[in-house]
């Protein structure tokens, strides 16, 4: 391979992206990121205003490292941008005493001795009136340190702060393929080949149209925001009444979401969305939302969360990556140095991304990770 155009191509700038463009360009590599769209935009996996920030997993006690590392990241990123990116109004965790939401958000904070609170469903009560039907078997975690990430403002600072360290990026270009060979990679896009020693696909949605042998699934979920019914209401759905949630409700479903934040919307949704999710094609399906997306989130809404107008304000598509086991995809396929995997996040990656890129850069410059990512490799499958 004749001299590359790059030591380092980022191929995607999505949170994942853009968070190992900015951990690259602060270690000093020649890197290159290249997306099809612009840093920030609505048409993947990184926006919708706000991200949810806790350090609790529930989703698997070993992602507890890499959520500590990814808040101090976040911290460091707003700091170099001068941009206040993340909002730390506490959150909590509810659901029945023995469901996987409460006992699992339990059981990763013992583990690993974060300062958390357990109440009880009379405390809980009393501490947020605004959640209705919680029963005596209900019970809550709350984490003072979680919070709220300005999704497409942290998109774009870190592209923004990793370009004044020297990194390049090129936009509105379209990845068409990736091509390991002697010496490095060639990237494929729509306007040429770039030639780089090393690959990051960080693509997001697209990762399994270029990586095809990566076990990742596309999952169209619907986002919606919604208003007081009552207008004269509005400030008793604030943050402080309604902080950053997950509540596990008792037919096994999960809602999320916070309280007004902008705009006096509060942000809603549905883990599983009452069995709708479908796959989705990112380049081709239809992104509007409608009656049908957004039915089984009101229905539940109006025991868990009542007082709401049941029409939302606004909605929009997201798209999930979903891996198999729901964890991400982090490390080199086949042990290939050449090629880096950022993806997979599963609808609880934007938190971790920081740290995901951090540990991107380790791999490329051949650094052990500073936390466990094992659990994460692309050969687990």
């Amino acid at each position: 391979m004749r001299s590359p155009d790059a030591e380092v191509v980022v191929v995607g700038l999505g949170v994942f992206g853009a968070a190992a463009l900015w951990r690259l360009a602060v270690a000093g590599v020649d890197a290159v990121g290249v997306d099809q769209f612009a840093p920030g935009h609505g048409l993947g996996s990184s926006h919708g205003g706000t991200r949810m920030f806790r350090t609790a997993c529930l989703e698997h006690p070993e992602l507890v490292p890499l959520a500590r590392r990814s808040g101090q990241l976040w911290q460091e990123l707003a700091r170099a941008s001068g941009e206040a990116l993340f909002e730390p109004v506490g959150g909590v965790l509810i659901g029945p005493r023995t469901g996987h939401v409460v006992a699992g958000t339990i059981a990763a904070a013992h583990r690993h001795g974060l300062a958390v609170q357990v109440w009880d469903a009379a405390e809980l009560r009393d501490r947020l009136p605004r959640h209705a039907g919680i029963g005596d078997h209900h019970a809550a975690v709350w984490e003072p340190a979680a919070g709220l990430i300005a999704a497409e403002a942290a998109v774009r600072a870190a592209v923004r702060v990793a370009v004044g360290l020297g990194a390049r990026v090129t936009t509105g270009t379209r990845v068409t393929g990736i091509e390991l060979v002697g010496g490095g990679a060639l990237v494929h896009t729509a306007a040429g080949t770039l030639r780089a020693r090393q690959v990051v696909v960080a693509a997001g949605a697209w990762l399994p149209t270029l990586l095809p042998g990566i076990a990742v699934r596309v999952l169209r979920v619907p986002i919606t925001w919604f208003r007081p019914g009552d207008p004269a209401e509005a400030d008793r759905y604030g943050l402080a009444d309604v902080p950053v949630f997950i509540r596990e409700l008792d037919d096994g479903t999960c809602l999320w979401g916070h309280g007004v934040y902008s705009g006096g919307e509060l942000k809603l949704g549905l883990e599983d969305h009452g069995g709708l999710l479908r796959e989705m094609d990112p380049d081709g399906d239809d992104r509007r939302v409608g009656p049908d997306d957004w039915a089984p989130l009101v229905r539940r809404l109006d025991v868990a969360l009542p007082g709401l107008d049941p029409v939302p304000s606004r909605a929009e598509v997201c798209m999930y990556p979903m891996t198999p086991d729901r964890q991400f995809v982090l490390g080199s396929p086949g042990g290939d140095s050449r090629l880096v995997v950022a993806g997979g996040d599963s609808g609880h990656g934007f938190k971790h991304a920081t740290g995901v890129g951090e540990v991107v850069a380790d791999l490329v410059r051949g650094l052990p990770p500073q936390v466990p990512v094992a659990f994460m490799n692309p050969d687990r499958w």
